[in-house]
């Protein structure tokens, strides 16, 4: 699959509405549950590649027995929006490609990527980078979106500006955050990438929710690339697109407070 340029591109303003919009409404659980799963670990050193405005850093600092944290992204508008919030204690932030990353070899304990393996160009390659830095025995834990069926309010929006752009819809939820979601493909391509052991994968199904339907709509018309795809098609059509998805979701889930489901794949593996 062909992933376009935009897909990865996080404009300064949708920095901000992924922080304000994206985090709260489907990236908070996960990273909870990411620190969670490295709470027990003790390290002493740690990489997050593709950390966007920091909410997984943000937990992860948040734990005693992480000794260094170094969180790298590929936009630096999401490291500038991460840096601005803060964590608890300091953190070394780095702008990264993790198709080639910075650091010597077998330089880190443990590797973490929440949501990022998606947008990663050739995947095998941007395993066998992780592989390179992780010391032997070390932990490389991430996760990555189910297809956007299990997904509610990506999967309704996603439909609703079909209808809005009947000759070209945009599809940027399906084919990239949502277009990783077969596990099998995930283990052939850490295997590509050097990886032996045998990956432990859980699939964890978690709440989205917001007080309104606008939330959602705002947070994927806006806060994500999805924006530029609508606006490619027509300048003027970010507040109708918008309003159509607020409608689509206030249909299905009320007009009220909504509540959907999120699904991802947690997979942790190790460098032997």
């Amino acid at each position: 699959m062909t992933t376009p340029t935009t897909d990865k591109v996080f404009a300064s303003s949708v920095a901000q509405l992924y922080e304000t919009h994206m985090v709260p409404l489907i990236f908070e659980p996960y990273a909870v549950d990411i620190a969670r799963r490295l709470a027990a670990r003790p390290v002493a050193r740690l990489l997050e590649i593709a950390c966007g405005t920091g909410v997984v850093t943000r937990q992860l600092a948040a734990l005693p027995g992480i000794a260094a944290i170094v969180a790298t992204d590929l936009n630096q508008t999401m490291l500038d929006q991460a840096k601005t919030i803060g964590t608890k204690r300091p953190v070394e932030w780095r702008q990264a490609d993790a198709m080639q990353l910075p650091f010597p070899d077998a330089g880190f304990d443990a590797v973490v990527i929440q949501f990022g393996a998606m947008f990663f160009p050739d995947k095998a390659k941007a395993y066998a980078e992780v592989r390179r830095v992780l010391k032997p025995g070390g932990l490389f834990l991430f996760n990555v979106w189910d297809r956007i069926e299990d997904n509610d309010f990506a999967d309704v929006v996603t439909n609703a500006l079909a209808g809005v752009f009947p000759q070209d819809p945009p599809r940027f939820m399906a084919r990239t955050p949502h277009g990783y979601h077969d596990v099998r493909q995930v283990e052939q391509d850490l295997a590509r990438g050097g990886f032996t052991a045998k990956a432990r994968i859980e699939t964890v199904s978690a709440r989205s929710r917001a007080g309104s339907p606008q939330f959602p709509a705002v947070a994927y018309c806006h806060g994500t690339p999805l924006r530029s795809e609508i606006e490619q098609r027509d300048p003027a059509a970010l507040a109708r697109a918008t309003e159509v998805c607020t409608e689509a979701i206030a249909e299905r889930f009320g007009g009220g407070a909504v509540d959907g489901k999120i699904q991802a794949h947690v997979i942790a593996t190790q460098r032997n």
